[in-house]
């Protein structure tokens, strides 16, 4: 029975799936690109592909359960930080944390055909590290970015997991959240890996569970940097299963 359902669940991916996704990916990005150059990115960059990673989930027959809401607040500015099991954290994220943020993201996905330009038009913020210029410049655009209620959000593994266990955490989500004195949010993302794990290029059904933490007080100094993503990693681990920590 389970191998029927499976076969089945793989025609309706081809057939039904993957062209909707595609062409509602095309669509969101389009409509991101024009409205973040008419009306500004604040609106533009985060309601189209919030709207868009629901019907994505719902579309691959993933369910998201979010645990937490309650301790975050609509017009504060938070780095929220999660941990990073595979491609269906960008969906988990975009679609339920219900909060509008800008991503910090590598540079390098600027390249990405629509995702490149449409991320570029609603004001997330790319990385470049190349050079202590590059850095500055990188710190400018957040300084700018980050007012009003606006937030960031940062994967600092860096990159997807592998094996769905969290990895080692870099310093510069944390570095931000000490430079403009901003509360960091630890987010556990549990179930990505097991809908689409890293390697793989169709997802299953699931059920994904998003839990927000509460708000940690920005680092004081760099002293206080690693304690304040020790606690953040501490907590993030708290809601993921014993393997995965």
């Amino acid at each position: 029975m389970k191998t029927i359902l499976l076969v089945l669940y793989r025609i309706y991916q081809i057939v039904v799936m993957i062209p909707m996704i595609v062409g509602l990916t095309i669509l969101t990005g389009l409509v991101t690109v024009l409205g973040s150059l008419l009306g500004g990115g604040r609106f533009w960059g985060y309601w189209p592909p919030h709207i868009w990673a629901k019907l994505c989930t719902w579309l691959t027959l993933v369910k998201v359960e979010v645990k937490g809401s309650e301790n975050i607040q609509e017009k504060t500015s938070y780095v929220f930080v999660a941990n990073h099991q595979g491609a269906y954290d960008i969906f988990s994220i975009y679609g339920f944390l219900n909060h509008n943020f800008k991503w910090m993201m590598k540079i390098g996905l600027r390249k990405f055909p629509v995702i490149g330009i449409s991320c570029k038009a609603a004001g997330h913020i790319f990385v470049d590290n190349s050079s202590p210029a590059a850095i500055k410049r990188t710190m400018a655009t957040a300084e700018k970015t980050l007012q009003r209620g606006m937030s960031v959000v940062v994967f600092p593994e860096g990159s997807r997991s592998r094996t769905g266990r969290m990895g080692r955490f870099h310093t510069g989500a944390f570095q931000l959240a000490m430079e403009f004195h901003l509360p960091v949010v630890p987010v556990t993302i549990d179930g990505a890996y097991q809908v689409l794990p890293r390697g793989q290029w169709l997802p299953h059904w699931g059920k994904i569970v998003l839990t927000i933490h509460k708000p940690i007080a920005p680092p004081a100094d760099e002293a206080d940097r690693r304690r304040v993503s020790d606690l953040s990693a501490d907590a993030i681990r708290s809601a993921l299963p014993e393997r995965y920590r």
